[in-house]
């Protein structure tokens, strides 16, 4: 099936509306395209792949769970091999388990069915304020025992050998070694990494925490974050 494009505007932020729910990504779109998006409808994931991955890739992909030729997990999997944009993930299902799962396949944030397209539209313009380096401030690069993080060039290796991280796993490793030192509340974290504005549940970052732990884990058998027992989280020696 043909995507459905609003006319071009480069100035603008892209979203790629992924859902098989012609009524409800429709809706979705419009309120995207009156609060000054442009955007981008699929309605099954073998055409939300081909747009997500074209030359007007998205800055933003709203993507269901439940799609037709590949479902949502495998869509994320596959934007996430070659696209470093921000994924917003929805499911029909509220357990703990279908949340967990969809940021462990690379999504930044998800949000359960049925739900506010007001606060949808509310999620997205959070993403896209998440906080970014100034021009010519860019850090510089941090060794952390084994672990060397290069912020300027977003790279990160372990005894030299290059992490593949998501964009919000290496915003949070990033945020954690510039004050090694210093606990942070999961608010903290929200806070510098997702932006004041974001609402939802602030077990997010532990999810996030444990992909980026055993990623880091699978280089080295240093531990580089730690759990402050009812605090937060803060860099571990990793020696």
């Amino acid at each position: 099936m043909a995507p459905m494009s609003q006319s071009p505007a480069i100035t603008r932020p892209h979203v790629l509306v992924v859902d098989d729910e012609t009524v409800l990504a429709g809706m979705v779109a419009n309120y995207l395209q009156r609060a000054g998006f442009r955007t981008t409808v699929a309605h099954d994931g073998p055409t939300a792949v081909t747009c997500a991955l074209s030359d007007d890739r998205p800055d933003v992909v709203v993507l269901d769970l439940g799609l037709p030729g590949k479902d949502g997990m495998e869509v994320c999997h596959e934007i996430r091999r070659h696209s470093d944009c921000y994924i917003l993930m929805l499911t029909a299902r509220n357990e703990e388990i279908d949340k967990l799962l969809g940021l462990s396949a690379g999504a930044d944030d998800y949000m359960t069915k049925p739900f506010s397209a007001r606060e949808l539209v509310a999620r997205v313009k959070v993403l896209l304020r998440r906080p970014r380096a100034e021009p010519g401030t860019v850090p510089a690069e941090r060794t952390i025992g084994e672990l060397t993080i290069d912020p300027g060039g977003r790279r990160v290796t372990v005894r030299g050998v290059e992490i593949d991280l998501t964009r919000t796993e290496f915003d949070l490793l990033a945020v954690l070694s510039a004050r090694a030192a210093v606990v942070f509340s999961r608010r903290e974290l929200i806070d510098a990494v997702w932006s004041k504005d974001w609402v939802g549940d602030e077990h997010l970052v532990d999810v996030h925490i444990a992909h980026l732990r055993r990623k880091l884990g699978e280089a080295s058998e240093a531990s580089f974050v730690d759990t402050v027992r009812g605090v937060g989280y803060r860099m571990g020696a990793a020696q």
